[in-house]
């Protein structure tokens, strides 16, 4: 099985940008589709983007602030977020799943990382 490892997060201002990177221990993602979510306090956990081999799809919410993109040689999955707001606070995770058919859905995602904070101070 993977195992997806996030790194990257942080505290920064509104209009920012940060880089969250995601390694696969265990098994490489080269099998998976891999995606993010976000939970923000109080709030349910949330699709922000997933990507596959050739193509990406993104929440409604961060589309054309956010890119997520994937280094096979690096196993590794990154999602660039530029333009931050403050709406943008959350733990952040990575996920991997076999279904690209319910790739917003959360609960269709097999592995998850432990989460990384990003903190956006207005």
């Amino acid at each position: 099985q993977v195992q997806p490892v996030e790194s990257g997060g942080g505290l920064v201002q509104a209009g920012d940008s940060l880089r969250l990177s995601c390694a696969a221990s265990g098994r490489t993602f080269s099998s998976y589709y891999v995606g993010w979510f976000r939970q923000a306090p109080g709030k349910e956990r949330e699709f922000v983007a997933a990507i596959s081999w050739g193509s990406t799809h993104y929440a409604d919410s961060v589309k054309g602030r956010f890119t997520i993109s994937r280094d096979s040689a690096k196993n590794a999955v990154y999602l660039q977020m530029n333009s931050l707001k403050p709406e943008d606070t959350a733990v952040y995770y990575c996920a991997a799943t076999l279904n690209w058919m319910a790739i917003t859905v959360w609960g269709e995602y097999d592995y998850w990382g432990q989460g990384t904070q990003v903190t956006v101070s207005s």
